[in-house]
């Protein structure tokens, strides 16, 4: 069975850091989703303007794809991703921003969604602020924080998640969630 998971919540919240430990720990591929996003977004995030969906969603739709192509190989896989709404991780699941309309389709013409762990990394937002101004060379400022937690639609049933404190110690974190696949899968 083909594991994959993305590890989800607002910028600064350690999607990166746990997620590349956790796929070194385990021998597993690691994407981070930053370093998909075209120009335009890091130019207007750079610039302090929030991304909207029609900004995201190329940028989910590429996602998707990568995550496709190494569930078609057989490697499981491991993506840093804000995946801040239900509907971002829809697209990440069917690369359509309506389960409804993938649904409607004929069966025949819909490649199966894929079954995607969401990691969500959840915590206070004045220690992510804290996190975000000791960041260097990121192109997401500290500025467009709020305008994360804004947006963010937290993962509900039902969806297949697993929220974990981001207040805890990484190596906590990683070892979490290492449990959490082993007694899932």
């Amino acid at each position: 069975m083909v594991v994959l998971l993305v590890v989800m919540g607002v910028s600064g919240s350690g999607k990166s850091t746990v997620g590349s430990q956790l796929a070194d720990k385990l021998g597993w591929k690691f994407y981070d989703g930053d370093d998909y996003h075209p120009k335009e977004n890091r130019k207007k995030m750079a610039e302090g303007i929030p991304l909207n969906d029609q900004d995201r969603i190329p940028w989910l739709c590429c996602l998707h794809d990568i995550l496709r192509r190494d569930h078609e190989s057989g490697q499981n896989a491991i993506l840093a991703c804000s995946a801040l709404k239900r509907m971002y991780r829809c697209i990440l699941e069917t690369r359509e921003s309506d389960f409804r309309s993938v649904t409607h389709r004929r069966e025949e013409d819909r490649p199966a969604p894929l079954k995607i762990l969401f990691i969500h990394l959840d915590g206070p937002a004045d220690l992510i602020a804290k996190r975000l101004e000791k960041r260097k060379g990121h192109f997401m400022p500290a500025a467009l924080l709020q305008s994360q937690f804004d947006t963010l639609e937290p993962p509900s049933p039902p969806e297949n998640f697993l929220t974990i404190s981001l207040e805890k110690p990484v190596s906590e974190i990683v070892a979490e969630i290492e449990e959490f696949i082993r007694n899932m899968y």
